[in-house]
């Protein structure tokens, strides 16, 4: 099964779990070959997904968004071999500000790319703790 968005359930329980402090997004994106547009333009899917980026964007840095990780896979150890093609975390200062981001009509025009270049996906939830220590702390 591929994901490329939201499942309601998912989304509002992300919604009730409101604590304070910022939150990680760890997105794995595997990309499509080709875009697949509804309006039958054509791309390949990282120039869709550049276009994603770009005009999503000044959106995510007005709300407080910003890159704290980018890495490239190089092999997949442990897990289904599957290969992401764009790997980051965003930080967001909170929930309601990746909530926020959402609703923006310029952010909503922007996902039309993320949605044509986007052949699956991951985006995990993940409450930032300070670096150091060991594997199990």
């Amino acid at each position: 099964m591929d994901y490329t968005s939201f499942d309601r359930a998912a989304y509002d329980a992300f919604r009730q779990n409101d604590r304070d402090g910022p939150i990680h997004m760890l997105n794995l994106i595997k990309l499509r070959i080709r875009a697949n547009y509804s309006d039958g333009r054509t791309a390949t899917g990282r120039e869709a997904f550049a276009a994603y980026g770009r005009e999503s964007e000044p959106v995510f840095k007005r709300l407080g968004g910003r890159i704290v990780w980018r890495g490239r896979m190089e092999q997949m150890l442990i897990g289904p071999e599957k290969e992401w093609d764009i790997c980051f975390i965003a930080e967001y200062p909170s929930v309601a500000a990746f909530a926020n981001m959402h609703k923006e009509p310029d952010y909503r025009a922007a996902v039309q790319h993320r949605q044509a270049g986007v052949e699956d996906s991951r985006l995990i939830r993940m409450n930032p703790l300070d670096s150091g220590g060991n594997f199990g702390e």
